[in-house]
């Protein structure tokens, strides 16, 4: 599991960063990719990593906002043009299909591929065996959302040195014991798979929000994440404006990741008068409140591990 950073600019493109897109890339997990926003010149951000729009499975929109929507069409466009036939599911606000299916109509294109349209309300928006996404509302004087992205607990590992002590050689019925059967080897023992699986361990947490003013419900949807992907728009002294244009600043950001209790802390939407200096200077401002915090840059990658 790796998030990569395509865009991690606030509002217009700049020559070092462009508007917001968040891959999460889930390919050992599901063979698939999961897009968090997909603002103007995505696709052309795309040609510079090893994602292949095909592997795009999900698209979840934070909101409406042009510089985190300009880039869908001609992304949808791409993927089909690049051998995407599966569907493929988007997710936003209200609205999102009606914008999609104008500019896709208005340009004659067609797609290869059917496209699952799911305007968001609060709650659990999807759930499978391996995943459960969940939205909030936050506060952006437009609905935009935020996405908690929780991985189901992985299952205890298989203790081989346990087996091979008590002399059970490797082979078929290794299988039968992993899946925590109770098996009568050839010799005659009895052996309860249970006794031979390592403890579960915990699925691991992704938030991802969209553009907000600090909000409690950010704590809320964020609490004990691994990972807490946050917008940083304006400077910490600079709270009276964050809070006119609805955005929020370096330290309410980490406010919220330490009421949070999160692991890690991932700053983007940053504006383009912050340069990379400056930009370590935002970086700086929220570390003074929560250590573990991260500036992201266009084509950044930040593994999450498996929880020990």
């Amino acid at each position: 599991m790796e998030l990569e950073f395509l865009g991690t600019g606030a509002g217009v493109p700049a020559k070092h960063r462009n508007v917001s897109s968040i891959a999460l890339k889930l390919l050992a997990e599901r063979n698939a990719i999961w897009l968090f926003d997909c603002g103007e010149g995505t696709q052309m951000q795309i040609l510079r990593t090893s994602i292949r729009p095909r592997k795009i499975e999900k698209i979840f929109i934070t909101h409406l906002h042009g510089d985190h929507i300009f880039g869908l069409p001609g992304l949808l466009s791409s993927r089909s043009f690049q051998g995407g036939d599966e569907e493929l599911e988007l997710y936003g606000p209200p609205g999102i299909e009606k914008f999609v299916k104008t500019a896709l109509q208005v340009s004659q294109t067609r797609l290869s591929y059917p496209i699952r349209y799911i305007e968001v309300n609060e709650g659990i928006i999807f759930q499978d065996k391996q995943f459960s996404v969940e939205c909030r509302l936050l506060d952006h004087g437009i609905n935009s959302y935020g996405y908690r992205v929780v991985e189901a607990d992985h299952e205890g590992t298989l203790q081989v040195e346990k087996l091979e002590a008590l002399g059970i050689p490797a082979g078929p019925v290794y299988g039968q014991i992993k899946q925590g059967k109770t098996v009568t080897l050839k010799d005659g023992r009895v052996v309860n798979g249970q006794d031979f699986i390592g403890e579960k361990k915990q699925g691991r947490i992704v938030t991802i929000f969209g553009d907000t003013r600090y909000t409690p419900v950010s704590m809320e949807l964020a609490k004990n994440s691994d990972v807490m992907v946050h917008e940083s728009t304006f400077r910490k002294d600079e709270e009276k404006m964050a809070r006119a244009y609805n955005h929020s600043t370096t330290q309410q950001a980490a406010k919220v990741a330490k009421k949070a209790q999160v692991k890690q802390l991932i700053l983007t939407h940053i504006s383009a008068r912050y340069l990379a200096k400056d930009a370590l200077e935002l970086e700086k401002e929220a570390q003074e409140i929560f250590k573990q915090t991260k500036i992201a840059k266009d084509f950044d990658i930040f593994e999450i591990p498996l929880k020990e």
